[in-house]
């Protein structure tokens, strides 16, 4: 099954690799500036993205490896914007969720104006479904992630947690924080816990 992949989370991800092979010398400005020019014509809402908050800014400074009292600072600033669902219920539905793990809508320019909710892209980092062929690997694989924790409740918090905002686990993470970024919604997150979570979903087969 084909996977649609984020151009524009593609196009900084490459961008940010360029850089991190660039000699020390000559910073980051050359590829700040070719990726702020490609992006001249695009509207507002997506020009501003370009402006780093301070966690993006200090992991971008440390090239992603930042010193303990600077990865503290990171940890905690970010579990501060994590939200729960007001039930305190962490899992939803596992099949909406399967559904959203295969969708990378949302993070596209053709995507505008939205005409559907976005998807998580899961697969675009990681295995998850066993009987899925096409997955990437940025991230570790998640098969049968569940089923090797005991499908425990901390650890159920602990995916919520993770996939709102895994800068609160790790500093300077390659995962996108899409619950704090609001990308995806606390319904959402939710049915990607079930997805990652449930016995019954096929991640756990």
């Amino acid at each position: 099954m084909k996977r649609v992949v984020i151009l524009a989370a593609c196009a900084v991800s490459v961008a940010a690799g360029v850089y991190l092979l660039l000699p020390r010398r000559q910073g980051a400005a050359p590829i700040d500036a070719a990726i702020k020019s490609s992006w001249a014509s695009a509207a507002p809402e997506w020009q501003a993205r370009l402006a780093q908050d301070e966690t993006q800014r200090v992991c971008s400074q440390y090239r992603n490896a930042p010193p303990k009292a600077v990865a503290d600072a990171i940890v905690a600033r970010e579990k501060a914007t994590i939200q729960y669902p007001a039930d305190g219920n962490l899992k939803g539905d596992w099949q909406k969720g399967e559904t959203l793990a295969q969708s990378g809508y949302g993070g596209r320019f053709t995507d505008y104006p939205r005409r559907a909710e976005n998807g998580g892209n899961c697969y675009a980092c990681h295995q998850m479904d066993g009987k899925e062929l096409s997955f990437g690997t940025l991230g570790p694989s998640l098969r049968e992630y569940g089923k090797i924790r005991k499908f425990a409740e901390p650890e159920v918090k602990a995916v919520y947690e993770r996939i709102y905002n895994p800068h609160a686990a790790i500093p300077c993470a390659n995962m996108p924080r899409l619950g704090a970024a609001k990308f995806l919604t606390i319904e959402q997150i939710k049915d990607l816990v079930a997805f990652v979570m449930s016995p019954e979903s096929p991640v756990n087969k």
